[in-house]
């Protein structure tokens, strides 16, 4: 940092007292580029988005990977809680849990051991419940694709994931895992899972917000999946589950893809891996 004392020095006093003034604001215009710097950054990878409902506003905080927290009309989403049970620790206990698949970056039993599920219920596709052993909620919901349930206002649609070509040994065979659609006082959410570009996202309708995967070898790429998100058109879109091996996929090529194609598509980045 600059250092610069008043000094008085006789006849020289007046440009003592200038280069002080000087110093002092390239101090604070320092401090200031710093702060705007900073907003500017926080609004780029904010860890909370605000979502206007029919039934109040939504608040949406992703926390890793494919994990996330809605709350809304006073209840608590977690969506394939992941990281740790102390990465919740700011939020109320979980009204309801949603799990995509058996994978342990989806059904993490570390995590859900550390959280009270006393008063949870859990949706999620059998295999998944097939698997929580000593894990208890106070309600468990089972669904297929294509299944649906109405718990707490919320609609849940358990909708296919899956990889292609399907084979025998698919890491993520098609009926096993569920993605979703959410609605929430009349908005609507797609959450992927791990999927490819499959015919069931493209045919997709009415979505307003779509969180969409896109790892190599796990899902598919950026390109895939701009392709998908171009097919059933969300009004907005936020790339997740994004941690590949062994890089990260590109996201911002990705919303580079789906601008040039369709300004009308929102695509939102946000820092799913904040560690």
């Amino acid at each position: 940092e600059l250092n610069c004392p008043i000094v008085f020095f006789g006849p020289h006093f007046r440009f003592i007292f200038f280069l002080n003034n000087f110093c002092y604001t390239v101090l604070r215009m320092k401090k200031i580029y710093t702060l705007l710097f900073a907003l500017f950054a926080l609004k780029i990878f904010s860890q909370t988005d605000i979502i206007p409902t029919m039934r109040g506003d939504l608040v949406l905080t992703p926390v890793l990977h494919a994990t996330m927290v809605m709350q809304w009309d006073n209840k608590t989403i977690y969506i394939d809680p992941y990281g740790g049970a102390e990465k919740f620790a700011k939020f109320p206990n979980a009204d309801v849990v949603i799990i995509t698949h058996v994978h342990g970056d989806h059904l993490n039993k570390e995590t859900l051991a550390g959280l009270d599920l006393s008063k949870t219920i859990l949706v999620a596709p059998q295999s998944v419940i097939d698997e929580l052993g000593d894990i208890i909620f106070r309600k468990v919901f089972s669904l297929k694709n294509g299944e649906n349930i109405k718990k707490k206002g919320i609609h849940i649609t358990a909708v296919p994931m899956y990889n292609l070509p399907e084979t025998e040994d698919s890491r993520h065979p098609k009926g096993k895992g569920n993605g979703y659609v959410l609605t929430i006082g009349k908005k609507r959410f797609y959450i992927s899972g791990d999927t490819e570009d499959i015919p069931e996202m493209r045919q997709l309708k009415n979505i307003d917000y779509a969180f969409v995967c896109m790892n190599l070898p796990y899902t598919m790429t950026v390109e895939q999946a701009a392709d998908a998100v171009l097919a059933f058109q969300p009004k907005v879109v936020y790339p997740f589950h994004y941690r590949g091996c062994p890089d990260f996929s590109d996201i911002g090529k990705f919303k580079e893809l789906v601008d040039m194609a369709n300004t009308s598509v929102e695509v939102r980045l946000r820092n799913w891996y904040p560690e």
